[in-house]
């Protein structure tokens, strides 16, 4: 008898490690554990295209490639400013956070790549185009208004649709020059798109996204029942005017907004994101069967954590990656990995003053950090990750400070201020409204080594910072930051990398390089 127990408990020993390395083999969802949100996607033969939204950074809308739904790839931005208006430019006392472009649709036809967004920053609705999306040129053109949650089908007749809005959903021809909306096609589409879902709702459809399949349109959008969570719904149609049918597509975890995708073998998926606290919207995939002409999407109902899909290699470096700002052949660009809080001021950054290293000069004077041009940041990631640099801060200026920050609207960094002809290492904590010092040290050399950690698992949400004095020996400083997600930024968490004046301008500080992995160091 126990000799049977012993090999019934090897044998499921063994179940379990299989079980764990097949696991191993398929990729896990979320399949991109950062903030990538509002996805769109495309497929171009073998290759799969995905644009995302990005607000307020500069540059904008970007352009990811895959050849496995999994391992993806920052190819290229749609755009390198979002116009040149106060609230996009940080003048006169106004900002974007929250706003700059929203939710994209990408679509390849006849050749050509068309990347459409929206922004109620500037009030217009944006096309960009081009024959060759990894490397451009694009062509922009833009129309008024700003058509919220657009979505845009070419269909076989030669048409151009348009479908937008929240809750009522509206449609419109676009003109064949795609240079705004044909007068008088304007009209309802579905009445109430959120039906399916119930009567309370809190959320009106939205995030519209629109395919052909098979002769059948198919409509996604996303609502939110009041006290449930984001729900995925579907109508469908014979004609694009309707009649239109809808149905609940899925209710798990709060997964929802995106479309459909197929494979070049003939498989199904739908991409979707979930809220997931202070590292923002994080992709998924879930697998998709038809009956009777409709996408099911999930197992069972269930967004699975495996997928039938190839593992994933990690988001580094292709999603985030360190740098160390050496540059070849006078190459003065910044990877794709890196975007500017808002529109940059050129002249005030610079890769070639002091060759292998970031310069930021201050050009006018702020009060806090999020009042900052220039601060360059990437994505955090998780479920827990580490950024480094190394700031040499011999050219700052009274009343300056400069550093490495965690950026959400409540912000965290470490760094140091000059005040009173003397220089201190803080960490500091705060808001759109005002900073407060945590704690701070005498500072007696012009290099210091700063470090910021995450911790995103199972949503814990909190951050450490520290700073060395020999890049060998390391020391907490200040408070753990309780990281939130928060609307009026929209966004995910960002390592920041800043330089800014309080009292004079001209002064500057040089960061020799920014690290990043995806540990707790």
């Amino acid at each position: 008898m126990i000799r049977f127990f012993t090999h019934t408990i090897l044998l499921v020993l063994l179940m379990l490690q299989f079980s764990a390395h097949a696991q191993k083999q398929n990729a896990q969802n979320p399949i991109l554990f950062a903030d990538v949100p509002d996805a769109s996607m495309v497929r171009v033969e073998d290759t799969y295209y995905m644009s995302s939204t990005t607000m307020h950074l500069s540059p904008g809308v970007p352009i990811m490639k895959s050849k496995d739904l999994v391992n993806w790839e920052l190819v290229n931005y749609a755009y390198d400013r979002l116009g040149e208006v106060d609230a996009i430019n940080m003048e006169n006392g106004k900002n974007a956070y929250g706003r700059g472009s929203w939710a994209s649709c990408i679509r390849y036809h006849n050749g050509t790549f068309y990347v459409f967004t929206f922004a109620a920053t500037t009030g217009k609705t944006y096309v960009f185009s081009t024959k060759d999306i990894e490397n451009g040129p694009w062509n922009e053109t833009s129309f008024e208004p700003s058509y919220h949650d657009l979505t845009v089908h070419f269909d076989d007749d030669g048409k151009v649709y348009m479908i937008w809005g929240a809750g009522k959903l509206m449609i419109a021809e676009l003109e064949s020059d795609l240079s705004g909306v044909k007068k008088g096609t304007e009209r309802v589409l579905i009445e109430n798109a959120s039906a399916p879902a119930g009567d309370n709702i809190m959320l009106g459809a939205e995030g519209s996204q629109l395919f052909k399949i098979n002769g059948k349109y198919y409509l996604f959008n996303i609502t939110w029942p009041r006290g449930g969570m984001r729900t995925v719904l579907i109508h469908r149609a014979d004609n694009i005017n309707g009649p239109w049918e809808g149905r609940l597509a899925l209710q798990d975890k709060g997964v929802a907004q995106g479309g459909l995708i197929d494979t070049p073998d003939g498989k199904w998926f739908s991409y979707l994101f979930r809220d997931y606290g202070s590292v923002g919207r994080i992709p998924y995939i879930v697998p998709v069967k038809w009956e009777d002409g409709w996408p099911i999407l999930g197992i069972d109902g269930k967004v699975p954590d495996s997928l039938d899909l190839p593992p994933s290699n990690g988001l580094i470096p292709n999603i985030v990656a360190s740098d160390e700002f050496k540059r070849k052949n006078n190459d003065l660009i910044l990877p794709l990995v890196w975007q500017w809080n808002h529109n940059p001021v050129d002249s005030l950054w610079s890769l070639s003053d002091r060759k292998g290293f970031l310069r930021l000069t201050t050009g006018r004077t702020d009060e806090t950090l999020v009042d900052t041009r220039n601060t360059l940041t990437q994505r955090t990631i998780g479920p827990v990750c580490t950024g480094v640099t190394s700031i040499d801060v011999s050219n700052m200026k009274e009343g300056d400070k400069a550093g490495l920050a965690l950026l959400q609207k409540n912000y965290g960094w470490v760094g140091v201020t000059h005040a009173n002809d003397k220089k201190k290492i803080v960490m500091v904590e705060g808001n759109d409204e005002a900073e407060k010092k945590v704690e701070e040290l005498a500072l007696n050399q012009e290099t210091i080594y700063l470090k910021a950690s995450c911790d995103f698992t199972d949503k814990k949400d909190v951050a450490w910072f520290y700073y060395s004095l020999d890049n060998k020996n390391w020391k907490r400083i200040g408070s753990e930051l309780k990281m939130s997600y928060t609307l009026p930024h929209f966004m995910g968490y960002r390592f920041g990398l800043f330089n800014y004046a309080t009292s004079q301008t001209g002064g500057s500080v040089d960061f020799d390089y920014f690290r990043i992995k995806n540990e707790l160091d």
